[in-house]
């Protein structure tokens, strides 16, 4: 029969081939359970001059404590929601997530990250950024032949 150490070691090693195995999906969608929560977020894009815009819900969060960082067509946003004092609470059910937060957005466009601008109304975080231009769309190929010089 195993001892207890034995088992508690097995699942120690399990976990560990997991996070292995599954570990570098959650770091690609911004999600560890880790770190904490997700905020949601709405990634649209709009006109003239074209940008990506990203909407997130951060309700209750010191805008203080957010970084905003831009890599390629990545959108990183990070911060913490902390808890409110509880002394003298008895709670009933607590949903509102709290802890700190590591979002991820994938851009689906080349940006113009120097661009970039944020704005903060509401509890929702607001950041534009413009699309770089597309300069050369088409671009013919000449194709040589091995006969031809």
């Amino acid at each position: 029969m195993a001892s207890e150490r034995d088992l508690f070691a097995n699942f120690e090693r399990m976990r560990r081939d997991i996070d292995e195995l599954f570990g570098d999906v959650f770091e690609r969608s911004g999600f560890s359970p880790a770190r904490g929560f997700l905020p949601p977020v709405d990634v649209y894009y709009k006109g003239d001059p074209p940008s990506a815009v990203v909407q997130a819900d951060l309700a209750g969060i010191d805008i203080a404590e957010v970084g905003l960082e831009i890599r390629g067509r990545q959108l990183l946003i990070a911060g913490e929601r902390r808890a409110q004092q509880s002394e003298g609470r008895l709670y009933q059910q607590i949903e509102i997530p709290h802890g700190f937060f590591r979002r991820v957005v994938e851009l689906g466009a080349d940006v113009l990250a120097e661009q970039a601008s944020a704005t903060y109304d509401d509890g929702i975080l607001t950041v534009v950024i413009p699309l770089r231009p597309d300069d050369d769309p088409v671009r013919q190929v000449p194709i040589r032949s091995q006969d031809r010089p």
